[in-house]
């Protein structure tokens, strides 16, 4: 093999090695939640066959996997409907939750006085609260919205004041020995270094925006997975109230690891969750 081959075969030999890597990892990652549903999916089989349950009570995750293929046109139009929702609620929620950590940690005296009518508002049973928006703004996008706001808007808030506020005071003394405002310090340190904990308030908030947006549904609604769901369950189909479930939670997981990704391309820096616990 001549020099110049050998110089175009270790970078491709190289960048096949970190593929192969990758892909082993993401297997060694993918393999045992895979196969810990399916031992889970299996006794659930087994069980549901050996003692006789009735479909009606709870049915098999075959006869759930009928209903997912026999109802799938309907199940993708009300997905496409939550998903809406999910999505629109949790960018509210992230924008009220970021601009009440930023309002409390800038303007202290203020902060002083919103922080504990902000907790006190988280205590509120937002159950409770459904069928008051649905009242104020109807049945169509607003109260479910709304609602998804109002649910999960307070991580972000908690979890960005935090990082906020963690800031080494090293750091903050060294902008104000160089003349820097208090914005400044905000705009160049704080938030910077709030990124990280503003990411895992976020990634809580988009799984009570799912919560949320069924909640919703649940208090009043013509479309979405919720209400396939309340729907169902009225007419005594069973599996397809899992079919709906199962849909919300594919949803979910779509939208978390959608900001999963989000996280490591914007935030690189985050300490991330290794299940594995590979140094």
């Amino acid at each position: 093999m001549s020099t110049l081959d050998q110089a175009t075969f270790r970078p491709r030999a190289v960048a096949r090695g970190v593929m192969l890597r990758r892909v082993r990892r993401a297997a060694s990652e993918l393999l045992p939640p895979f196969a810990l549903l399916l031992g889970v999916l299996a006794a659930w089989e087994l069980g549901i066959r050996l003692l006789n349950v009735s479909s009606f009570v709870l049915p098999a995750p075959s006869a759930i996997a009928v209903s997912l293929v026999e109802n799938s046109p309907m199940l993708l139009v009300a997905s496409r409907v939550t998903a809406i929702e999910i999505a629109a609620g949790f960018v509210l929620s992230a924008l009220v939750g970021i601009a009440v950590a930023l309002a409390i940690v800038r303007f202290e005296r203020f902060g002083r006085a919103l922080y504990p009518l902000v907790v006190l508002f988280q205590t509120v049973p937002k159950i409770a609260l459904a069928p008051i928006f649905i009242l104020w703004f109807g049945y169509d996008l607003a109260p479910k919205v709304v609602l998804i706001v109002v649910i999960a808007f307070f991580p972000v808030a908690i979890d960005m004041m935090h990082g906020l506020q963690s800031v080494e005071p090293g750091f903050i003394a060294l902008m104000r020995s160089v003349g820097a405002s208090r914005g400044e310090i905000l705009r160049r340190v704080q938030i910077p270094y709030s990124l990280p904990s503003l990411m895992a308030g976020l990634k809580v908030a988009v799984t009570l925006s799912v919560i949320g947006a069924i909640v919703g549904e649940f208090a009043g609604a013509s479309a979405g997975l919720g209400y396939v769901i309340q729907l169902s369950s009225t007419q005594l189909d069973t599996a397809l109230v899992f079919a709906a479930l199962v849909v919300v939670s594919v949803l979910g997981l779509a939208f978390y690891y959608a900001l999963e990704l989000a996280e490591q391309m914007l935030v690189p820096w985050a300490a991330k969750y290794d299940p594995l616990h590979r140094s």
